[in-house]
């Protein structure tokens, strides 16, 4: 396999099965798993733009949050759809290095705006007096730019740092081009490179979910301090959903990177990797939606159900 460098001009990913009924099954379930995340994510992006109720930086963040989850889940999940429908394993070097630069990028962004969100969440308890002032217009365009042009950065650099790399193989073990994967292949000390920025960057990545903890303490905290109960269930109700959408996001992540590396590919890494790159965008809309009524009415009024947001509302 020597003469795999990095002149290869494709790769092979791992399939999930070799059996043509278990392929087109496969196609299926994450055909319903990807609509069923486009369908919550679009309705979510769209309700927001429409609902003039809707326009506050909390839902300014969450739109910006679902177009992300968009581009997530739209990174890996249609190429391995259309392998698995063309009964195939290839994947070009092109699409390759693009798959791994917007997988970068949207994670990345991901966890800057869910960190921005702790932020917001913070501010709004904690400093109610000033919310307006702090999170103005002008404060959440910015600290949203900021958010995509590091996340832009971000993926850049990992991406030059693995494709400068050399490959003896075009084996991936995964169902993506998944950079902890592609360092397998590397015959070049370059891959050091890499591995130092992933340390850096998961040191990074768990300095923000420190602050994201924190955060949660003060917040708690003040929660605790208000007199009635109506306005503790108000301000929670604003802050569970946060807090449920960063945990899915950390533990289904750790499930994959914080565990012992296997040598061979196996089906839980298999099982683990859909967790994490399926999971947290198709439960995000569900998650914000569910006791958020405000959500609810803005989607009832975009489906034109208003009857369902009453039956919604009297079953929580």
């Amino acid at each position: 396999m020597s003469n795999l460098t990095s002149s290869t001009s494709e790769f092979l990913l791992l399939e999930f099965s070799t059996v043509r009924e278990l392929q087109i099954l496969h196609f299926f379930v994450f055909l319903a798993f990807y609509l069923t995340t486009l369908m919550g994510n679009l309705f979510i992006i769209i309700a927001i733009i429409l609902d003039y109720h809707l326009h506050s930086p909390m839902y300014f963040f969450l739109m910006n949050l679902a177009i992300s989850d968009l581009g997530n889940i739209s990174v890996t999940v249609p190429k391995s759809m259309l392998n698995s429908l063309m009964n195939s394993r290839l994947i070009s070097y092109s699409e390759c290095v693009a798959q791994v630069f917007l997988f970068f990028f949207f994670i990345a962004s991901d966890f800057a705006l869910l960190t921005i969100m702790a932020h917001d969440r913070h501010v709004a308890i904690c400093n109610p007096l000033q919310y307006e002032a702090i999170m103005n217009n002008g404060a959440c365009i910015q600290m949203v730019v900021i958010a995509w042009i590091i996340s832009l950065l971000y993926a850049m650099l990992h991406t030059g740092g693995t494709f400068s790399m050399t490959f003896c193989s075009n084996n991936v073990d995964q169902f993506f081009c998944e950079i902890p994967r592609l360092l397998k292949l590397s015959c070049s000390d370059l891959y050091l490179v890499e591995l130092g920025l992933i340390m850096f960057s998961s040191a990074a990545g768990f300095g923000c979910f420190l602050y994201i903890i924190g955060t949660y303490v003060k917040i708690f905290t003040a929660v605790h301090r208000i007199p009635s109960v109506h306005g503790r269930q108000k301000a929670l109700s604003t802050c569970l959903p946060h807090l449920v959408v960063v945990s899915v996001f950390m533990f289904s992540s750790l499930f994959v990177y914080a565990r012992p590396p296997s040598h061979n590919a196996s089906d839980m890494d298999l099982v683990f990797a859909v967790i994490y790159t399926v999971l947290p965008p198709m439960l995000n809309p569900v998650i914000y939606s569910m006791r958020n009524k405000e959500i609810q009415t803005a989607l009832c009024k975009l489906l034109k159900l208003k009857h369902v947001s009453k039956t919604i509302s009297r079953f929580f």
